[in-house]
């Protein structure tokens, strides 16, 4: 067993989650990984020559999250360096991270073999059942939300809160 990192017990021991955290959570729960890692892992290289491959499911996990998000294959390099809740995400460590490349060849393997739009639509016919569905780089919510309902008033001035209590008449 490995030690922790600085960066990991802060994460392990923080007082409350972040949206970005409570999203991943849940898409944890709503993706069937293994259904995803099925179609993937006879294509998938075994790592008998070269380098070892990072293992399909942090990869798969690390494709969504650009998915997701809509990060190119550098900004999702940086968001796993810089973010905790992205590597715990992927099931990955700060000692050894995919970089842009990999990521990049992880891409450009799942075009190769046809797989990221059977993985796009698997993907969408789970997330359906929970009302979600994911389009070209956002998870799009099905519930109500309220908002305002301009951001201007009469007299083309923005007003943010309450008027009178800014001095604005």
């Amino acid at each position: 067993m490995s030690q922790i990192t600085f960066s990991e017990a802060e994460y392990q021991n923080k007082k409350r989650k972040t949206r970005r955290e409570i999203f991943l959570e849940r898409m944890d729960k709503l993706i069937p990984w293994k259904q995803l890692e099925k179609k993937v892992t006879r294509y998938y290289p075994k790592g008998q020559t070269g380098r070892p491959p990072y293992p399909l499911s942090a990869m798969l996990r690390v494709h969504c999250m650009q998915l997701f998000y809509n990060l190119s294959d550098p900004a999702m390099e940086d968001a796993l360096y810089e973010i905790e809740s992205m590597r715990h995400f992927a099931g990955l460590k700060l000692d050894r991270l995919p970089d842009e490349t990999t990521i990049l060849k992880f891409r450009h393997f799942l075009e190769r073999h046809g797989l990221g739009k059977a993985l796009f639509k698997e993907v969408n016919k789970h997330l359906e059942k929970s009302g979600l569905m994911l389009r070209k780089g956002s998870i799009v919510d099905a519930t109500i939300i309220s908002a305002p309902s301009s951001t201007k008033n009469e007299s083309g001035q923005r007003v943010f809160g309450d008027a009178g209590y800014l001095g604005i008449q």
